[in-house]
């Protein structure tokens, strides 16, 4: 005879409910100890130079994408098993947790192990003070670095922000082929900084007598029009500026296209009302185009610094920057740091370029949020 107490049928239920809970528990504890083991075993494979590169990448692309799933996954069971009322106030640490490690590592430990670097010597053996500091501001090639830095951060934002504005501000009074236009002038932002200098490479490329002829661009209309070629690489202080129009020429289609979205956003009751009143098209550029997309343009300013701030491609490859006198800061740090072997050097390089960028950011966000806070 069956026992139909509610004793009875409360003991199978309660059972149930432990072996559900201990299932739980081994699946939320497992299945991340399992992930990283799995993701640890996966690192010493990657790390092996004798595997196979096509197995390699697929291995790190199905380990990594799925341990990270699992990781969380397991995460938010373990989430589960806490008291409710705070349930939802741990899950968002849980979840931004391995991000802030990430941050931490690859940000964070750098920054602060080349600060430490950069008051060692050159093999970071013992600490030198500041003596690498005092090099990085009495050096006469790092002076001329400084001061041609200073030039890049002036002038490229400049005139990228000038030519973008105007050709934002034609190309949206085009009827027809517009997407065209805007297309042909952006195209520049698609070609890397070392593939567009070995273009312009070309243009100003200049070959002495006896070396051939000169088959760059701007040598040849120079032949073309009864000149001598000239050496414009080595043309100090004008190579500088020769460097800087490579540069001018990747971002300004950026520039133009960020702008031109700004422009379109300008209500066009507001312009109209400016041309009824008498108002020509200078003025309406100056006094209502430019003041409401002053915002826009302060954006673009500042990515322009930054980029020209870590400028190391164009002078690399454009020629030899210490003999031609175009040395900017980020390439003197990868020299110092890379070619020479002087870490101190290089780091110390590195902090300078580092301080003198993070206030540009700050300065950036802070106006973002101001910008954001209006809206």
């Amino acid at each position: 005879m069956t026992d139909t107490t509610p004793e009875a049928v409360a003991q199978p239920a309660s059972a149930g409910r432990v072996g559900v809970f201990v299932l739980r528990l081994l699946s939320a504890l497992l299945v991340p100890i399992v992930a990283f083991a799995l993701l640890w075993v996966t690192f010493d494979y990657l790390r092996d130079e004798n595997a196979n590169r096509f197995i390699v990448v697929g291995v790190a692309l199905v380990v990594g994408v799925g341990g990270v799933f699992f990781l969380y996954w397991g995460a938010n069971r373990v989430i589960e098993f806490l008291p409710e009322r705070v349930r939802e106030g741990v899950r968002p640490y849980v979840f931004v947790g391995p991000c802030l490690v990430i941050l931490a590592v690859f940000l964070v430990y750098p920054v602060i192990n080349t600060i430490l670097i950069s008051f060692k010597d050159a093999r970071s053996e013992s600490f030198v003070g500041l003596a690498n500091y005092r090099f990085v501001f009495t050096d006469h090639d790092m002076l001329t670095a400084i001061r041609n830095t200073a030039a890049w951060i002036v002038i490229v934002p400049f005139f990228g922000v000038t030519i973008g504005l105007a050709f934002a501000t034609l190309a949206d009074r085009l009827r027809r082929g517009e997407a065209i236009a805007k297309s042909a002038i952006f195209l520049p932002m698609a070609i890397s900084f070392a593939g567009a200098s070995i273009t312009w490479r070309l243009i100003y490329d200049f070959r002495p007598e006896g070396f051939g002829s000169n088959i760059g661009l701007l040598n040849g209309i120079s032949i073309g029009l009864g000149q001598d070629p000239v050496a414009w690489l080595t043309l100090q202080p004008w190579n500088n500026l020769f460097l800087m129009v490579i540069l001018v020429w990747i971002q300004t289609g950026f520039a133009m296209v960020v702008l031109s979205a700004a422009i379109k956003a300008i209500p066009d009751e507001i312009i109209e009302a400016a041309r009824i009143d008498g108002a020509s098209e200078m003025q309406v550029f100056r006094r209502i185009i430019v003041p409401s997309i002053l915002p826009t343009i302060v954006v673009v300013t500042t990515y322009m610094v930054i980029n020209a701030l870590k400028v190391f491609d164009i002078v690399f490859i454009m020629g030899n920057a210490e003999s031609d006198g175009t040395v900017v800061i980020a390439e003197r740090m990868i020299d110092w740091f890379f070619s020479s072997r002087n870490f101190g050097r290089g780091a110390a390089i590195a902090v300078v370029l580092f301080v003198v960028i993070v206030p540009v950011m700050i300065w950036n966000v802070k106006r973002f949020r101001e910008e954001e806070l209006t809206r």
